[in-house]
């Protein structure tokens, strides 16, 4: 079976909309027990205003901290030329820079409209200078909750003018929980046909409970890197409705128990997904972590012997 490599968006995505400020040593500690856990990559945090996302206020003191472990590549969202200064500074293996498909969306979410962001990253691309490595996030290309459907030629033209810039990767994001199978398929072998040199990651929300069903189309599409996120937490605050991402473990456990080789040590990842609730101060949404593998056999009832 296929390779396929996850990049955990937790301690980012995450935790960015979350209501009480996680202690920077829980943060550097998940992050430690995340790398162990087999992630291609781990989204550690971002290098935005604090004022903008005060969650994360603490960015260079948690990359300054974490343990570094070989096989696993640290990305950190930047957002503009002065993220970018203070994310080359930590020693991040990969930018990812962001702006959405849809024009609403982008006014809404960045403040500005579609060509102004494009302009803005194209100058953070240009600043950085291949000095590392340049991961673009394309939002609501499956469709946006203000405006309805984004045509794939919208999404399309965005991957292909930011190709032009020699970036490394684009992630195609179901930011809103919008997508369904038969769009990602279509999705996914156009984009594989047209740009087979870019590192193509897709990013699904689990929103209308669609989100499993996308990566499966996904990877049956050839797509072999996904985004998620421990326990399905994270969501986008400029999108209504939007709930969290994917859960990290029970797309692993899925593609896992399919055949599918991910390099995660499930047992450990499922003991970390049912440690987050403390972390966070609440339920999460992710499923396999609360029923448990379906490895996980029960005792049979005693009188079952009786009857055999």
């Amino acid at each position: 079976m296929t390779r396929i490599y996850f990049n955990d968006v937790v301690t980012r995505d995450g935790f960015q909309i979350e209501p009480h400020f996680i202690p920077t040593e829980d943060k550097v500690r998940l992050i430690d027990e995340l790398s162990q856990c087999g992630f291609a990559k781990i989204e550690v945090t971002s290098f935005t205003s604090p004022k903008a996302i005060p969650m994360l206020r603490d960015a260079e003191e948690v990359m300054g901290k974490i343990a570094r472990f070989p096989g696993v590549e640290y990305t950190v969202l930047v957002p503009n030329l002065r993220g970018a200064e203070r994310a080359l500074e930590s020693r991040a293996d990969e930018f990812n820079l962001v702006m959405s498909s849809s024009e609403t969306h982008n006014l809404a979410n960045l403040r500005m409209g579609r060509e102004k962001s494009f302009a803005g990253l194209a100058e953070v691309i240009r600043f950085v200078d291949g000095k590392t490595p340049i991961n673009v996030s394309l939002s609501t290309a499956f469709g946006c909750p203000m405006e309805g459907n984004v045509p794939q030629s919208v999404v399309e033209k965005f991957v292909e003018r930011f190709a032009d810039l020699e970036v490394r990767g684009l992630t195609i994001c179901d930011t809103t929980g919008m997508a369904n199978p038969a769009q990602v398929a279509k999705m996914a072998e156009d984009l594989q046909k047209k740009f087979s040199h870019l590192q193509l990651t897709f990013h699904f929300h689990n929103t209308r409970g669609m989100g499993l069903a996308n990566v499966l189309a996904a990877v049956q599409s050839g797509i072999v890197r996904f985004d998620g996120s421990l326990g399905g937490l994270g969501g986008c605050p400029y999108a209504p409705g939007a709930s969290g991402n994917i859960s990290s473990e029970d797309a692993i456990h899925m593609l896992d128990a399919m055949g599918y080789e991910t390099g995660v040590d499930i047992p450990r990842l499922l003991k970390l997904a049912r440690e987050l609730p403390e972390i966070v101060g609440h339920s999460v949404p992710g499923q396999v972590a609360k029923a448990g593998s379906t490895c996980d056999l029960h005792p049979a009832p005693d009188y079952i012997d009786e009857l055999r």
